[in-house]
């Protein structure tokens, strides 16, 4: 049987030559995307009062960039606790109006 190691780096490059494909063709990159959504979590960093707590928002989004859910999770793992929570577009706006000048750059330092 194959190391995991090895069955991750054969699917990553896979995927790196999907991608390059993607790069040099329009239609392959509309036919692509048009099939990728995707999420990200972002991680709050703890505070004085509780450094033992750890919580964040997880966010899905479409190809286009269209939010279909968000959620707010809390841990407290010293005691094995957890739980998520909705958010509403209400609590969620704050957020995506923060986030609203992100782009994704490689950092060149």
């Amino acid at each position: 049987m194959s190391d995991i190691n090895e069955l991750a780096e054969k699917r990553l490059k896979s995927r790196i030559r999907k991608i390059k494909k993607c790069n040099k063709s329009d239609e392959e990159k509309e036919k692509f995307f048009s099939q990728l959504g995707t999420s990200f979590e972002i991680f709050f960093p703890p505070t004085k009062k509780s450094d033992t707590v750890s919580d964040s928002i997880m966010i899905w989004v479409t190809p286009e960039g269209k939010v279909l859910d968000a959620e707010y999770s809390y841990e407290e793992p010293e005691e094995e606790q957890y739980t998520s929570l909705p958010l509403t577009e209400k609590d969620l706006k704050p957020f995506l109006e923060a986030l609203s000048d992100l782009k994704l750059e490689l950092d060149d330092s």
